[in-house]
């Protein structure tokens, strides 16, 4: 099966995004895999080869401002958890598995609370938690990154060209600034989302905190978290672990 690409409008905003839906009978419950930032679509190649193999409609989109879709004004973060809720009503989805990594993940997280009836299953891979009010301001760099990201930095200009190009880097001031403000609103409505939701954090160089870690767990009492050693980027550095994890989750009847 192939992936078909197309655009679409959303809101006034151009998304790009690649779909499984013409190439034949399919699940009939897609799964959309969500980028995080300075990417694009094309990191779950390989593992939408895997859904597709088993007989899943797979929607990947590329984020504003990421791959294919347009530059925007604005990235606020829950501007691209409207894009994927928009993306999933223009295609006239009803229910879905969403699988985000980092802010595709925050994006998701976001689409599972605003409409807790269209999200099946939640996949929540590396996604930096937000702050809660009086938590300690975040810290983005105590962190040294390694060895396989240091070696990803250096060689995604040959291997991924297009994605790094087309990422609009205004957008790095804007979440930097998200990053440090309290976000109560996401805490609060945690308890609304009702998707069985598998949270994915990685271990030396991954960025998402202990303590709020603890906190997601106590308040999203159908969620399992599952650790690893690689870093920031877990589909990519330690894909066939990941594959183990997150397919049987996705294939679960």
């Amino acid at each position: 099966m192939e992936l078909t690409r197309t655009k679409v409008t959303l809101d006034g905003v151009n998304i790009a995004y690649r779909d499984s839906a013409s190439s034949g009978p399919v699940d009939p419950v897609p799964v959309m895999l969500v980028h995080g930032m300075g990417g694009d679509g094309h990191t779950w190649d390989q593992f939408a080869q895997a859904l597709l193999e088993r007989g899943r409609r797979v929607i990947i989109p590329d984020l504003r401002g990421h791959g294919r879709s347009a530059h925007t004004q604005s990235y606020l973060f829950d501007e691209f958890g409207d894009d994927v809720r928009r993306l999933c009503d223009d295609l006239d989805v009803t229910r879905i598995d969403l699988v985000g990594h980092s802010l595709g993940g925050y994006a998701c997280s976001r689409v599972a609370q605003d409409r807790p009836e269209l999200v099946r299953r939640l996949v929540v891979e590396e996604s930096p938690l937000p702050l809660r009010p009086g938590d300690p301001p975040m810290s983005l760099t105590g962190r040294f990154p390694t060895l396989p990201e240091l070696w990803h930095a250096g060689t995604s200009v040959i291997r991924h060209p297009r994605a790094v190009l087309a990422f609009d880097r205004s957008m790095t001031s804007t979440a930097l600034a998200q990053f440090r403000k309290p976000n109560p609103v996401w805490w609060e409505r945690l308890s609304d989302i009702e998707a069985s939701t598998l949270v994915l954090v990685g271990g030396p160089g991954g960025m998402v905190d202990p303590v709020k870690l603890a906190a997601l767990s106590e308040l999203l009492t159908g969620s399992r978290i599952v650790r690893y050693k690689t870093g920031h980027s877990i589909h990519r550095d330690n894909y066939r672990q990941f594959e183990a994890d997150v397919l049987p989750f996705l294939m679960a009847d």
